[in-house]
């Protein structure tokens, strides 16, 4: 069983304070975020392209078992016909992403709430995306943000290609809760800056209880606090690796 949970980005300066302790220089924050949580997801890779050493150095940064996935370029996602996107799609794999090596999770698709489920056009989009880059193993969760997608055809062609879509807890977007691959991707979005762990203990143990439920059968979970009240998603993170412990 194992079960990552973290945050989305790591550099927010009002985590400094909350999170980050006083005085820690920002090229250490990552190294202190790979401490106290078991995963994060980068986000800056959707808006830009990385350097390979830049990957390099991130995968050094934190310790064994800690896992990153990598948000895809809007350019693979923000297209109006997804299945002529094969050249971007292998410029955003191709830029040293796999430098990360073992601590390399999931690569993140994420779709606007304005793309809706086209069954061609979504099946010549996932056919592009590969198995394996660099000679290491690629996992894919797609995160779709429209009712549509909730047709059984999309749910069939993931099962097929086993990817997983991605369990948005949200106010604001529909959750698909299918489990189509050999991992669970999951983004709770619902954190509350009244509470000091941005979710009360009940809440947390529900989410404990789900991750381990996930987890049977020797899944891989990856789960990340996102949205909400930003400022309390390291907390919330913190609190439920303590229960999952």
């Amino acid at each position: 069983m194992s079960i990552h949970v973290g945050i989305g980005g790591w550099t927010f300066e009002p985590w400094r304070g909350p999170f980050y302790p006083a005085g820690l220089a920002q090229k250490r924050e990552l190294e202190y975020a790979g401490q106290h949580l078991t995963g994060i997801e980068i986000n800056g890779t959707y808006y830009g392209s990385q350097k390979p050493e830049t990957f390099a150095n991130w995968a050094a940064s934190v310790p064994d078992g800690f896992r990153f996935s990598v948000k895809a370029s809007r350019f693979t996602t923000n297209r109006k016909v997804l299945k002529e996107g094969a050249a971007s799609i292998e410029k955003f794999l191709t830029q040293g992403l796999t430098r990360l090596g073992d601590r390399l999770g999931p690569i993140h698709w994420q779709f606007m709430a304005t793309k809706k489920f086209d069954r061609d056009d979504f099946a010549g989009f996932l056919d592009l995306l590969p198995d394996t880059q660099d000679g290491l193993k690629l996992r894919h969760a797609i995160e779709v943000r429209d009712e549509s997608f909730r047709d059984p055809a999309f749910i069939d062609m993931l099962r097929e290609r086993n990817m997983a879509v991605v369990f948005a807890d949200s106010d604001e977007f529909p959750c698909i809760d299918e489990q189509t691959a050999d991992f669970t991707y999951a983004r709770l979005q619902r954190s509350q800056e009244d509470v000091e762990t941005g979710y009360d203990a009940k809440a947390l143990d529900g989410w404990a209880k789900r991750a381990r439920d996930w987890a049977q059968g020797d899944r891989d979970v990856y789960l990340f606090f996102i949205s909400g009240a930003k400022v309390r998603n390291p907390a919330a993170a913190q609190a439920l690796i303590a229960k999952l412990d």
